[in-house]
């Protein structure tokens, strides 16, 4: 049976989202063709009816294809377009741990860090103003990451997998949310590494 190809998607995102970065950032480094459609969810494109008839959520990012597959959710966007490259772990094992660290994203990092730097970035809100819960939360998570850095170059195995991908999103705009990263060495030089094999710009140093 043959397989539906990957190249050829539009992918809807907003260049200021980590999350649709996320599968953009996977297409270009495997060189899988697609059409960046960009939307703004400031303005809120997202909620409009023709972007709602394509994910009725709301949100982005999400591809669709020719054919009309669509799929939402960074990760799982992330995860279609790299099966099968080197970005996935060939052990069962460290693709699990991948798998764990895309989870931990969502739940323990993107779920503060995205959303302080959203609040202070973008909607300009005053430090006094904002949740100090998502402070607290944020620099824990930066501190679970540089735990597992300390020692290592990647997150898992010894190269750039989706795992780092994931999780350089939003920590290398941390900044912008009020974290320091210097006081996470290990994170801090594990920043600059992924940009590097990424091909990206450096966000805190952009030359």
């Amino acid at each position: 049976m043959s397989r539906a190809p990957k190249s050829g998607f539009m992918l809807y995102g907003d260049p200021g989202s980590g999350n649709c970065l996320k599968p953009k950032w996977t297409a270009d480094l495997l060189g899988i063709a697609h059409e960046w459609i960009n939307v703004d969810v400031v303005k809120g494109e997202t909620r409009q009816p023709e972007f709602l008839a394509i994910n009725p959520a709301g949100q982005v990012p999400v591809a669709r294809w020719p054919d009309g597959r669509v799929l939402p959710q960074s990760n799982a966007i992330m995860l279609y377009l790299a099966e099968g490259s080197r970005i996935i772990p060939e052990s069962s094992f460290e693709r699990a741990e991948a798998l764990s660290w895309l989870f931990w994203e969502q739940y323990s990092h993107e779920t503060a860090i995205a959303v302080r730097r959203y609040q202070k970035h973008y909607l300009k809100k005053p430090d006094t103003d904002i949740d100090p819960a998502l402070s607290v939360k944020g620099n824990l998570a930066l501190s679970v990451m540089e735990g597992r850095l300390k020692g290592r170059d990647w997150f898992v195995g010894n190269g750039l997998s989706v795992a780092d991908i994931a999780l350089v999103a939003y920590t290398r705009v941390a900044h912008e949310g009020g974290f320091d990263l210097a006081a996470y060495p290990s994170v801090d030089s594990w920043v600059l590494r992924t940009e590097d094999a990424l091909g990206i710009q450096h966000a805190r140093n952009p030359a």
